[in-house]
């Protein structure tokens, strides 16, 4: 059984920064992609950023000025930090964990976490 956890939210101001992490536990032998998404209320899912253990993760656009991500293979963690926080950032924020083979496995499967709230208030 494989669980994908997020820690770091909260309640910051505007131009505050913070740092998430998502930390997959489970007989893993290895991830191949950790990515972040985010949700505000009432909007589509959408993708952040994307580490695929290829030296050169993707940070979407809207946010490659502001937000990092990087990530720990000997933890199954991935992080994203996040500089110089905007009202507009407030949703949740997701992990999602795609291609983890466990020990034993024969094929790779994907998982969600449950989501960590960022609220920036102006």
């Amino acid at each position: 059984q494989v669980q994908v956890v997020e820690s770091g939210g909260g309640l910051v101001q505007a131009g505050d920064a913070l740092r998430l992490s998502c930390t997959a536990s489970g007989r893993i032998a290895r991830i191949n992609i950790m990515s972040w998404y985010r949700q505000a209320q009432g909007m589509s899912r959408e993708l952040l950023a994307r580490d695929a253990n290829t030296g050169s993760p993707y940070v979407a656009i809207a946010v490659k000025d502001r937000f990092t991500i990087s990530r720990d293979n000997a933890k199954n963690t991935v992080y994203l930090q996040m500089n110089n926080l905007k009202p507009e950032d407030t949703a949740v924020y997701y992990c999602y964990a795609s291609g983890v083979y466990v020990y034993g496995g024969s094929y790779g499967e994907n998982y969600w976490g449950q989501g960590t709230q960022v609220t920036v208030s102006s």
